[in-house]
């Protein structure tokens, strides 16, 4: 979940002063007010360059803003057996995966985690918890390194970048256009007074109601891309090393909502559109439907 986290909030930083910066060059007059008749081709080109600019901007942040969030360490020298293992580990997957070696990485957590990240599958970052070295066997971290390299050399980062660049340009674009209808509507189509204050209060509340929608549809796209990085990850090692450390990691997790609370299912619901992995038990029987050849 950090790779996709890291990556839009970066982007959604990016996207918040990229527009403060186009909102005050617009009132100075150096860029022009869009989104008007006649102005949807400009507008469209515009958002375009802007939401791929923002995309393409935390793309390149990304394994920075990553190790740093967390405090990472790359591990350039080993220092004990284990990150010799590490070391030794990667390399040989990202040689199956035909990748180049990846940064590896550990940084100081409780929690089991690992994550991927980078601007490119021949520049990326593979970083795990010492909570995940200490919580799992040495198989079952195989399987978790092969699931991260299977990310990397799936090109994972560069797709999700694309998406979030298309996505980006729809919100600008939409929230601009509907914005503009509702000043002409509340200004009765008198456009000698430039924008109004209702304008721009439309377009921040059209910006955060279309980006919650453009979240889900990165998320969707997150989830599809979990259920590649495992069967890549069942190439790479064999199933039963992923599947035993996804039942450790099942067996770790919080203990669900009771069912009194569960049944107000709404919430739920949306929370299960917002999140980047599909549940735990759905990854573990598509892995289980693995043939038997890559084991």
């Amino acid at each position: 979940m950090r790779r996709v986290v890291f990556f839009l909030l970066t982007n959604f930083a990016v996207l918040i002063v990229l527009g403060i910066v186009m909102a005050v060059l617009t009132r100075l007059g150096v860029l022009p007010e869009l989104g008007g008749r006649g102005e949807y081709v400009p507008l469209f080109l515009f958002s375009l360059v802007w939401g791929f600019g923002g995309s393409i901007i935390s793309l390149f942040l990304s394994k920075g803003m990553a190790k740093r969030s967390v405090g990472a360490r790359t591990i350039t020298q080993p220092s004990n057996p284990t990150e010799a293992w590490l070391l030794e580990t990667v390399g040989r997957q990202a040689q199956q995966a035909g990748i180049q070696m990846p940064e590896v990485a550990i940084y100081d957590a409780p929690e089991m985690n690992a994550f991927a990240t980078g601007a490119s599958k021949n520049s990326s970052l593979v970083a795990v918890s010492t909570g995940l070295l200490r919580g799992m066997t040495q198989e079952e971290v195989e399987g978790v390194l092969a699931h991260e390299v299977m990310h990397a050399a799936n090109g994972d980062m560069v797709t999700m970048a694309l998406l979030q660049g298309v996505l980006n340009a729809f919100v600008i674009f939409a929230s601009r256009v509907i914005g503009g209808i509702i000043d002409s509507a509340l200004s009765g189509n008198d456009r000698r007074r430039g924008r109004g204050f209702g304008y721009w209060i439309s377009v921040m509340v059209l910006e955060a109601v279309f980006g919650i929608a453009a979240t889900m549809v990165a998320m969707w796209f997150s989830r599809r891309r979990e259920f590649r990085a495992d069967a890549g990850a069942a190439q790479l090692e064999g199933p039963d090393k992923m599947i035993a450390a996804l039942q450790r990691l099942q067996s770790s997790a919080p203990p669900q909502l009771p069912a009194s609370v569960s049944a107000f299912g709404t919430l739920g619901n949306v929370k299960s559109l917002l999140a980047s992995h599909p549940p735990l038990a759905t990854r573990i029987a598509a892995l289980q439907s693995v043939p038997k050849r890559f084991n």
